[in-house]
């Protein structure tokens, strides 16, 4: 049975004080669909935690802009009581787009009007995550608690604590310990191979880039390759240089030299040579930072027999490419199942099979159009393709 709490109550399992410590619905991982998940909770007078790998809320950079959809993301933020305060840091501009091919020949332009309504506004990753965690009672999230293994209904963390719980989401991510109890998916890699750098500053230190590259996103697309730009609310323009149909091992065999970030911006410029020195003159003014990304997806459509006592949201579920689908899918995830559990509270695995049901069918669809998307990027005449997606008929 479900129990209104104001924090999590001794009864079971080792705490992080030494103590006995547990909680009613459990939450791995501090991700944006978690943290949906518990702020709704809250909101419904119903108390969770969330255990967290990483030791603060600041530990590390939380990554770019996201696009949030009005049916989506955005619906989300309703159910959780924080669509106010999420179209105050949202960003209108980032609707803008320029698509581009490699030779430099714009395709596709479209500025947003100062007027036009917010249906997928940008916003910093890092700064809706506050928003989130603001929105949260201090407790809620244990930081420092990276999951080890569950054994017969008890959570072992790496810091040698341990908890029970009645109910585990698990939240953590593409290499999801929790998925094991359901699943026997693994993530693949999708043949894409990204390297993040970017530009700080970039109105003041390069304002002719910054022109080109314009409020939003920018996409150049060809030759098995692309690159993109996108605006970050602290004037940083972030670029993800994009390599196709590549091996899972050719971050090792590409000869980029990731440990000498001013070689390893010599080598990429080298492997965009083929295209419009603009492109290259971006990745020329990045700074040192150089980050390789591998891409790996679940399998689209990926569904489990519900069990009680354990669910999955976010990329936990559903890993997907980089398209514009995960976060929103995510955040949606965590809000509908605080509202199943709002809905059953003395019923969790009522609650677990109506958020299933509904989940599996909404990310199995956006699982499959992220995919088309990702078979377009691939394929020799991306920018065209891409093109007629933007402008169907």
């Amino acid at each position: 049975m479900n129990r209104l709490i104001s924090a999590p109550e001794p009864v079971g399992g080792t705490g992080e004080d030494g103590g006995m410590a547990s909680a009613t619905i459990t939450i791995i991982g501090a991700g944006l669909g978690r943290l949906a998940l518990a702020r709704v909770l809250h909101v419904k007078g119903i108390d969770a935690v969330v255990y967290e790998r990483e030791p603060s809320r600041g530990a590390r950079g939380q990554g770019g802009m996201l696009d949030l959809h009005t049916g989506t993301g955005q619906q989300a933020m309703r159910e959780a009581g924080l669509i106010g305060r999420f179209h105050a840091i949202a960003r209108r501009a980032g609707q803008d787009l320029r698509l581009l091919e490699s030779d430099g020949t714009l395709l596709l332009q479209e500025d947003t009007p100062d007027d036009a309504p917010l249906e997928r506004p940008e916003v910093d990753r890092a700064d809706l995550r506050d928003l989130l965690l603001d929105s949260l009672p201090e407790h809620v999230v244990r930081w420092g608690h990276a999951l080890e293994s569950v054994d017969n209904g008890l959570l072992h963390f790496a810091d040698g604590s341990s908890a029970t719980y009645d109910l585990l989401v698990g939240a953590d991510g593409a290499n999801s310990r929790v998925r094991a109890l359901l699943t026997d998916a693994k993530p693949a890699h999708t043949g894409q191979s990204v390297v993040e750098l970017g530009i700080p500053d970039i109105d003041r230190t390069h304002p002719d880039l910054a022109a080109m590259v314009g409020r939003g996103n920018y996409w150049a697309l060809g030759n098995g390759q692309s690159l993109s730009a996108q605006r970050s609310g602290d004037g940083r323009v972030r670029i993800y240089l994009s390599f196709y149909n590549t091996a899972e091992d050719w971050f090792a065999t590409s000869a980029i030299p990731f440990g000498d970030p001013a070689a390893a911006r010599v080598r990429l410029m080298g492997l965009f040579a083929s295209w419009d020195s603009r492109f290259t003159a971006l990745i020329a003014a990045c700074d040192d930072a150089v980050l390789p990304r591998a891409i790996a997806t679940l399998p689209a459509g990926l569904t489990w027999p519900s069990r009680p006592g354990v669910t999955l949201l976010d990329d936990a579920a559903h890993l997907m490419p980089p398209v514009g689908q995960g976060a929103n899918m995510a955040l949606l995830d965590g809000a509908l199942l605080g509202l199943a559990l709002a809905a059953h509270p003395d019923d969790f695995p009522a609650a677990v099979k109506e958020y299933e049901r509904e989940m599996f069918e909404r990310t199995s669809a956006a699982g499959r159009q992220s995919a088309r998307i990702q078979e377009i990027l691939a394929s020799p005449d991306a920018s065209r393709k891409m093109l007629a997606f933007f402008q169907p008929g």
